[in-house]
């Protein structure tokens, strides 16, 4: 007992995990998922030219965006070059569509029924999304320049096209497959391994630019990094407490007795998560790959070669604030609507009417939604203007440190974090459970 309490919470945590069959299958079944993963991530479509591939990314940053949630794949254009962005944006619409449409509504307030067929038809969703970004993604690469994938006929266009749907859905089973079998949420736990995968280049990309003289811009870099993690961690398990009570009516023989019972809602400061960034990112890259289709040659340029210079991540100063700083503002106002759009669909104040509670000095019904909604509000302005900050981070890095080799990623940042706290909860949990001492105090 003497040796268990002299070890680290963390380690001592990890060996009791591995001590529990259970808990020990889980987890190796996670890490074969995410082996198969990489696998399939590495098998690549025919008839790609990867110079050129490569330096599509290197001056389209949608695609490097769209690349983050393939983990990679769609760098080497493999058959789940899409990886799971589909999915996740077939969840967004479901999720948007859900107070407006009276069925889905309807649906929703089903139970766990509901949400089982909201769920279905969120899969089915995900096969044209698939299909459409999967042809949009090969018309781009045929119509680059240098092209990067030959023209071709329309059969070797549908073998494609099914294989990019094939390769999404496959992975939207793999992290099904680890929701069910493994541990944490299966697709966030993709994604986290298509992430941290991708961070080994980022390693030797330091390497290099500490060879090259910016030691000191380097550990500035790695120094930003760390802080921003931090703040990440602190935002991410903030939450407003609001107290509830519960008055019941119990019976006993022939008496009925009154109790009460007291508990808080939490309410989270930054409800909406990650997708502002996506949102935000999407549409101030929109204009620019708009102009992509207009521009003139580079001996004579046009309005549409002006907005391709202007509207990208890595514009030079001052022409750079033009472009972060819609990002920045774009972030907040979508933090407020995604988050008042998830509160009005969860009905707080309704569902605790019903269960027969209520917050201590407020009235239930009506007034209780509208201090609900007060309360949100004025937390979300903290939430937004963390994500907002987070989002231009890699700016502010870039410009402090003048390190230029290595690209950091908020929303990777925002992801990994994220994924490694709620599968460091569940983790807890299975070890509490079974009455260890888990690592997180």
């Amino acid at each position: 007992m003497r040796q268990r309490q002299t070890r680290p919470r963390l380690i001592q945590a990890m060996i009791d995990a591995f001590r529990l069959p259970d808990l020990r299958r889980r987890i190796l079944f996670t890490l074969g998922i995410l082996v198969a993963f990489r696998f399939v991530a590495h098998v690549p479509l025919p008839g790609v030219d990867p110079d050129a591939l490569a330096s599509l990314f290197e001056e389209n940053a949608l695609l490097g965006m769209l690349d983050l949630f393939s983990g990679g794949a769609m760098k080497n254009f493999s058959v789940a070059a899409m990886g799971v962005y589909p999915y996740i944006t077939s969840s967004i619409i479901m999720t948007l569509m859900t107070p407006v449409i009276p069925k889905l509504q309807a649906l929703a307030q089903e139970g766990e029924a509901g949400r089982d067929k909201i769920n279905r038809i969120t899969h089915w969703l995900t096969v044209p999304i698939a299909g459409f970004a999967g042809y949009g993604q090969i018309t781009l690469l045929m119509n680059s320049n240098p092209p990067v994938l030959e023209s071709t006929a329309a059969l070797p266009m549908v073998a494609m096209i099914a294989s990019i749907i094939a390769g999404t859905m496959f992975l939207v089973w793999l992290g099904e497959l680890i929701t069910e079998y493994g541990i944490g949420n299966g697709i966030s736990i993709i994604i986290f391994g298509g992430i941290v995968a991708g961070y080994w280049q980022m390693i030797q990309s330091g390497f290099l630019a500490g060879q090259q003289g910016q030691i000191g811009g380097l550990i500035v870099y790695i120094a930003i990094a760390l802080a921003t993690i931090v703040l990440i961690v602190m935002f991410t398990e903030a939450h407003r407490r609001i107290p509830v009570q519960y008055a019941r009516t119990v019976y006993r023989g022939n008496r009925m007795y009154k109790q009460q019972g007291s508990t808080h809602i939490p309410l989270r400061v930054n409800t909406a998560g990650m997708i502002p960034l996506i949102f935000a990112m999407s549409l101030v890259l929109f204009p620019s790959m708009i102009a992509q289709y207009f521009a003139g040659p580079a001996n004579d340029p046009n309005f549409a070669n002006t907005i391709m210079d202007i509207l990208r991540p890595d514009a030079p100063m001052p022409a750079a604030l033009i472009y972060w700083g819609i990002y920045f503002f774009l972030v907040i106002a979508f933090a407020f609507f995604y988050t008042m759009v998830i509160f009005q669909q969860q009905d707080m104040a309704g569902t605790l009417q019903r269960q027969g509670g209520f917050v201590p000095g407020i009235r239930p019904g009506k007034y209780t939604s509208e201090y609900f909604n007060h309360v949100i509000s004025r937390i979300t302005w903290a939430g937004a203007l963390f994500l907002a900050l987070v989002a231009i981070i890699p700016f502010l890095a870039r410009e402090i440190t003048d390190v230029q080799a290595i690209q950091l990623s908020s929303m990777g940042l925002l992801i990994v974090v994220g994924v490694t706290l709620d599968t460091m909860k569940q983790m807890e949990a299975q070890l509490t459970m079974r009455r260890y001492e888990g690592f997180i105090k």
